[in-house]
């Protein structure tokens, strides 16, 4: 798709491709990574994109910009009116919609659960949960592992979140959140939560469909909490307990009502991202036969996983290659100048970390994977940001790692997978995610194979650029 001309801009914005919105967003959908590569080479380190998600959005790439939306005045750079789209799904008193003083009010409520050493009692939850999940893996065939990282996720929600074990509870939630997730996640169904398509038809529309399926969600943690309020004594770990007895500066306590979109944000942030990052870490490592025995020699020779720093570095490079959410939002409430560009209230800045991870500036052989590069070293906040960045930088950063170090080191020293294909795994759009597609299966190496393979060809570039073999109809 050529992008060879610009489109008028709106005053004060840079430029941009000439497609109409409706063109951009279909070869976004279609080609994600392509198509923002293609605008970086043509116009730079800020550009201007229109979409029928988000409108008119100006794209910025320069660590040094980015710097300073990061660290600007919150009451300008607003991210809670940038996230209004998730609203649908997570609330309007999510965390992630708030701006101002009731922001900072949730987030200092929501922390502590997600904080230092608390995690620690989530380690053998997890480790269980995929211990269970890897005797499920078939043998003898090629399967797709995302399904698998996706249950894995979920049981580990369903425990430390929301404090539910086996049983008729926990089994009505795992029905019932996923549909909510999937609508959200699939690239068509995904437009009903676009306000213009938000319109009934008789119950028949897919944004009927969507209420129906969020209203069974809301009624079945509604009623998780009300249990839990009623219940007295023991000793709970989860998070669902530690934010109800959670109270803030003048001994409030969250309401029945924000609970609810609270655990909804925590459901949606750290289930399908955090399956997705399993996912593209399995395809890498596998990929690159050096990466794949250090981490299997370190793992193997009872190195703790949380403490080791290579598994730490290769989850880095990871997020760096493979940001889950490829961009952050900020909606300006006030006239800035960024980038030379004088924008006016009102305008929509994303800072697009897929594209600022590979400047050559910060990241020599920007395309090569390569977790060496982050051993005693840590990431420039303002050019690594797969979580964000700022005062709103994902709160779950740290459960998120903490989670991808305990799977990936529980299946590696449990069993030994490889790629059913030769070539890495290419990158498709699944809502607002970027996922393995064609190329992501894997097979169970039985013991026998295992002592005649050869290693794989060690990886040394970008997957997203290496040739990719024809599509198999499965």
């Amino acid at each position: 798709m050529s992008l060879r001309a610009t489109f008028a801009s709106p005053p004060g914005l840079p430029p941009g491709p000439p497609l109409p919105a409706l063109a951009q967003t279909l070869a976004f959908m279609a080609r994600p990574v392509e198509f923002m590569e293609e605008c970086h080479r043509r116009y730079g380190d800020c550009f201007t994109l229109k979409t029928l998600l988000f409108g008119v959005e100006v794209v910025v790439v320069d660590p040094e910009v980015i710097k300073h939306i990061f660290t600007g005045d919150p009451d300008v750079y607003r991210a809670g009116e940038a996230n209004v789209a998730l609203g649908p799904i997570v609330g309007r008193r999510s965390v992630l919609l708030l701006d101002g003083p009731e922001h900072i009010r949730h987030r200092r409520l929501l922390l502590p659960p997600f904080h230092g050493e608390r995690m620690l009692a989530y380690e053998a939850t997890m480790r269980q949960v995929t211990e269970a999940a890897v005797k499920r893996f078939p043998f003898g065939r090629a399967f797709t592992l995302h399904p698998f990282m996706q249950g894995i996720t979920l049981d580990v929600i369903l425990r430390t979140v929301f404090g539910l074990d086996e049983g008729a509870q926990s089994d009505e939630l795992r029905a019932a959140l996923p549909r909510v997730l999937d609508r959200m996640q699939n690239p068509v169904a995904s437009f009903a939560l676009a306000p213009a398509f938000q319109r009934s038809f008789y119950g028949l529309s897919p944004w009927d469909a969507f209420l129906r399926d969020m209203a069974r969600a809301d009624e079945l943690v509604h009623a998780q909490i009300a249990r839990r309020r009623e219940s007295t004594g023991g000793q709970r770990t989860d998070v669902l307990a530690m934010l109800l007895e959670a109270r803030d500066e003048e001994g409030k306590p969250l309401t029945d009502a924000e609970l609810l979109d609270e655990l909804m944000t925590l459901l949606v942030a750290g289930h399908e991202t955090t399956a997705t990052m399993l996912c593209w870490a399995m395809d890498f490592v596998l990929y690159d036969a050096r990466v794949r025995a250090r981490l299997e020699d370190e793992l193997a020779g009872g190195a703790d996983p949380l403490k080791n720093e290579y598994l730490d570095a290769t989850i880095k490079e990871v997020l760096r290659l493979r940001p889950v959410i490829p961009a952050v939002g900020r909606k300006l409430s006030a006239p800035m100048t960024i980038a030379g560009y004088a924008m006016p209230a009102g305008t929509l800045v994303v800072p697009e970390c897929y594209l600022t991870h590979r400047l050559p500036a910060y990241y020599p052989d920007p395309r090569s994977f390569r977790p060496e590069r982050f051993l005693d070293k840590k990431p420039d906040p303002y050019a690594w940001f797969p979580f964000g960045g700022g005062a709103r930088r994902c709160l779950g950063m740290a459960f998120a790692i903490f989670e991808l170090k305990v799977v990936l080191a529980t299946v590696f020293r449990t069993v030994r997978l490889r790629k059913a294909s030769s070539s890495p795994a290419r990158v498709s759009l699944r809502g607002f995610t970027l996922v393995p597609g064609a190329g992501s299966d894997v097979v169970v190496d039985l013991p026998e194979r295992r002592a005649r393979s050869r290693p794989a060809t060690p990886f040394r570039g970008d997957p997203a650029s290496a040739p990719q073999p024809a599509r198999v109809a499965r």
